[in-house]
């Protein structure tokens, strides 16, 4: 522990960062979980863009914070949409 009284503060501070941070991506990895059980399971189309509207607004909010890097919400988002349009599209073929 340090002797500093600021660096303390910076520890703490950090430390309560890095718990949120942690809660923040534990969630965002939830909402995308969520949407892809969705997408693959072929459930009703309305069901589906709500869970991958929330996902993405979910990534959008942790990269905004800074959690994640915009780069990288935009490689999830990207992914995620993809694979939406590659379901969508096997469904509509079939």
């Amino acid at each position: 522990m340090p002797n500093i009284k600021s660096v303390k503060k910076d520890v703490i501070k950090s430390r309560k960062n890095h718990l949120r941070n942690i809660s923040a991506k534990s969630a965002m990895k939830t909402f995308i979980k969520k949407a892809k059980t969705a997408i693959d399971g072929h459930s009703e189309t309305a069901v589906t863009a709500v869970a991958i509207r929330a996902a993405c607004s979910t990534i959008d909010k942790t990269a905004e914070r800074g959690i994640i890097h915009r780069n990288q919400a935009s490689r999830r988002k990207s992914r995620l949409m993809k694979r939406a349009n590659k379901a969508l599209q096997a469904v509509a073929t079939a």
